[in-house]
């Protein structure tokens, strides 16, 4: 069974034609031609039809009309104001969906409830200059949302899901860990795009942590992290020192009291030593 008719390349260069259009490089465009694909998307986000789901980047609404037969609503954002029209044209027997012409990175929360309340998962072939940016965001803004499963340049995803001491292994990923965590992922190849892309694909899914952590202590370790890493290849006592401005002799104090060697790199700590951390040099009035 075909989960959606746009996801071959004639069907998506026919649309094109149609609307006289041709994908944009500057925004990133590589639309999804194979339905293959479309039906894993679909079973790793484990839509039961009742989800509000949030897409960004829908495109000639490949990945749209079949989040719209499996989900209870979907609220698409799409920058191209040129792809208003095709999206008007291939998701017209789509009566639960809304788009938004917006910028996703600068839009307001708020403008994605719908009448049936907040999204509730992310669903997405996200464009890739703004996919680690936009799924971070994701999971610091919008609170309703539980899961995102999301195609992304397979680099990208790799740092989201690195371990400790890696090359991929940065703020970035500590961030992100202490908001969600992997649950599944597969590749995806160059030639099910439209365009080809000239990088590796990859779907993954994360899933947001439950109740644990407050807001202050993750924004905590946010700004840690993001200082510890600012000199990736200093010790973390001299990169928190520059990172923060704070004297060395009072980080290694802080660090030490949180059980942390002055003299290793910010690589070597996992994610909760950065909790730990934040929690101390807040404790010690060096951080508010």
């Amino acid at each position: 069974m075909a989960h959606s008719a746009l996801a071959t390349p004639r069907a998506t260069i026919a649309v094109l034609q149609r609307h006289g259009l041709a994908t944009k490089k500057s925004l990133g465009q590589h639309f999804l031609v194979d339905d293959n694909i479309v039906g894993r998307i679909l079973a790793l986000a484990r839509l039961n039809g009742s989800e509000r789901v949030l897409e960004v980047g829908p495109g000639i609404g490949t990945l749209t009309v079949a989040l719209c037969a499996a989900a209870g609503s979907v609220v698409a954002v799409e920058r191209d104001r040129d792809l208003l029209g095709v999206l008007a044209e291939t998701t017209a027997a789509c009566t639960n969906l809304r788009v938004i012409n917006a910028d996703a990175l600068r839009l307001d929360p708020v403008d994605l409830v719908g009448e049936d309340g907040p999204p509730t998962a992310l669903v997405a072939n996200l464009p890739y200059s703004v996919a680690a940016t936009l799924v971070l965001r994701v999971f610091e803004s919008v609170p309703s949302i539980a899961s995102a499963t999301v195609m992304v340049q397979a680099e990208v995803a790799d740092r989201m899901t690195a371990s400790p001491a890696t090359k991929a292994y940065g703020a970035y990923t500590v961030k992100l860990a202490l908001r969600a965590r992997a649950v599944g992922r597969f590749n995806v190849g160059s030639g099910c795009f439209l365009p080809p892309p000239r990088v590796d694909s990859a779907v993954l899914r994360l899933d947001r942590l439950g109740a644990g952590l407050q807001s202050d202590e993750v924004a905590r370790a946010s700004r840690v992290a993001d200082a510890a890493f600012s000199q990736r290849r200093k010790t973390i006592r001299n990169s928190l020192s520059a990172g923060l401005g704070v004297p060395a002799s009072s980080i290694e104090g802080a660090l030490r009291s949180a059980g942390i060697e002055p003299g290793i790199r910010a690589e070597a700590l996992v994610p909760e030593m950065f909790v730990r951390l934040g929690a101390e040099l807040h404790g010690q009035g060096l951080l508010p």
